[in-house]
């Protein structure tokens, strides 16, 4: 911290590296704040002369926190490259279990080990408890079932990938396996406890937002767009659907878009102080296009939940803003515990479909040479975009990670907390704690977000034992 800038490095309780500059002026105002990323992964570029069909199994290394949607994403987009625009009904449900395994997953992780102390604890609690080991201490039967709940999740990802990270089950056209009989005993073994817990981590999430609605209201609250993939009907759709955006009011910008022509509705910019990009949508343009992914976005962009209990907590959820979309930050949690429903519900539901034993696991077609893959991911919308030549190499590769969509609004966010609770008065760890809360809403994904457009800046620097800079060079 210097006089008139504090630095917040690095963001704690996120996947990723990152770091927060805030700026002051002489009467110690906040007069900007940023989110940087600040570390680079280039697999746009590394994946390029690879043969396609390692795609799936490569690109997923980008992150082993949410592995399986770049490959399932990966995946989706190689089948279009090799002709298969239908999957048969045990590859596509086998590839649902997956996923809904990592979204159940990765949002119990999310929910209980990092969000969770500031919930339990407030946001200004002493650092020595706020976090996972303070939650075991004081609330271990939470801490049990965060623990239990994630290795269910992981159960299921490995018993349809091949392993708990990095798994090879989803191939060009389908899958490379089934689900015997005896796994899918042993997860119906333990579903009813599962669905338990997951209603009374929902419970919590939504007894926070509404005994705290003030403080919500206020708290890195802003108005956006929204964007999700959809079901034709209208209904969430955490696997496969159409393009959707929504206004902050809820009117459409657009709706059931193709995500193959994803590239005419959505744009990126590139801004010099960080590797993440600044995806907009086309029409509104650069500087009021941006828009929100994520379980907020996902509830908000929906008509319904086709899982009973996650519809009626959707519900209760809209009833707050009175049908219009909520743009609480704070409601996130509400939203993410709300899909950590609807993926029980759905798992449920898949184990009980006996396409899931079913031997056709692969279908063949007319080779592409360009695919478009997305799926929803625990962060919100992911895109995978490739082109492959005549043989079979992948030429080019463009992600959008569901955290690089999410930049603009977490900065505005930053910003505006920054300014709320950091202008003008003695700056304390738990006031900078709230800075890092607002990040952690988005549950951003750091690791997946980076990378960059041209060459890799290299800078160094010349400076004296005083802290002064003597020179500097840059390659940019």
């Amino acid at each position: 911290m210097t006089a008139n800038k504090i630095t917040i490095e690095p963001v704690t309780r996120v996947e990723g590296h990152g770091k927060v500059t805030i700026h002051l002026d002489d009467n110690k105002q906040v007069t900007d704040a940023k989110l940087h990323i600040v570390e680079f992964r280039g697999f746009e570029r590394f994946i390029q002369g690879r043969p396609f069909w390692e795609v799936p199994v490569t690109i997923q290394r980008l992150c082993g926190i949410c592995p399986v949607s770049h490959h399932l994403a990966a995946a989706k987009a190689m089948d279009i490259i090799v002709g298969v625009d239908k999957l048969t009904p045990t590859a596509e449900k086998m590839r649902r279990l997956m996923h809904y395994g990592q979204m159940y997953q990765s949002h119990a992780l999310h929910f209980f080990h990092l969000c969770s102390p500031d919930l339990l604890f407030g946001f200004d609690a002493d650092v020595a408890i706020r976090n996972v080991v303070g939650v075991a201490a004081k609330y271990p039967e939470l801490a049990v079932q965060g623990v239990m709940m994630r290795k269910y999740g992981q159960e299921i990802i490995k018993a349809t990938a091949g392993k708990k990270i990095h798994g090879t089950g989803a191939i060009p056209g389908g899958i490379n396996k089934n689900l015997s009989i005896a796994e899918r005993d042993e997860f119906l073994k333990d579903l009813d406890q599962q669905m338990e817990w997951a209603k009374g981590a929902l419970k919590i999430a939504k007894d926070y937002t509404v005994e705290n609605i003030g403080l919500a209201k206020e708290f890195a609250n802003f108005e956006s767009s929204h964007l999700s993939l959809i079901r034709e009907d209208g209904a969430m759709d955490l696997y496969h659907g159409n393009l959707r955006a929504i206004d902050k009011d809820g009117n459409k910008i657009f709706d059931q878009v193709d995500y193959q022509g994803y590239h005419n509705y959505i744009a990126e910019e590139v801004r010099d102080w960080s590797y993440m990009k600044f995806p907009f949508i086309k029409s509104i343009g650069n500087e009021d296009g941006w828009y929100r992914v994520g379980p907020l976005s996902r509830v908000n962009t929906a008509d319904f939940i086709d899982t009973p209990m996650a519809e009626e907590a959707r519900k209760e959820f809209m009833a707050v803003t009175d049908g219009k979309p909520n743009n609480l930050t704070l409601a996130y949690h509400w939203a993410r515990m709300i899909e950590l429903l609807h993926s029980a519900e759905k798992i449920k539901e898949l184990l009980n479909d006996a396409d899931l034993q079913g031997e056709d696991l692969v279908v063949k077609g007319h080779r592409r040479e360009e695919g478009v893959g997305l799926i929803e991911a625990p962060r919100g919308t992911l895109f995978h975009h490739y082109k492959v030549n005549e043989d079979d190499q992948v030429t080019m590769c463009n992600l959008i990670v569901s955290t690089t969509s999410n930049n603009e609004p977490m900065n505005r966010a930053v910003a505006s907390v920054a300014k709320k609770y950091l202008s003008g008065v003695e700056i304390t760890e738990g006031l900078l704690n709230h800075v890092e809360v607002a990040i952690r809403a988005y549950d951003p994904c750091l690791s997946c977000a980076t990378h960059a457009l041209g060459r890799m800046p290299l800078e160094v620097s010349v400076i004296d034992d005083s802290g002064n800079v003597l020179d500097r060079k840059s390659t940019r």
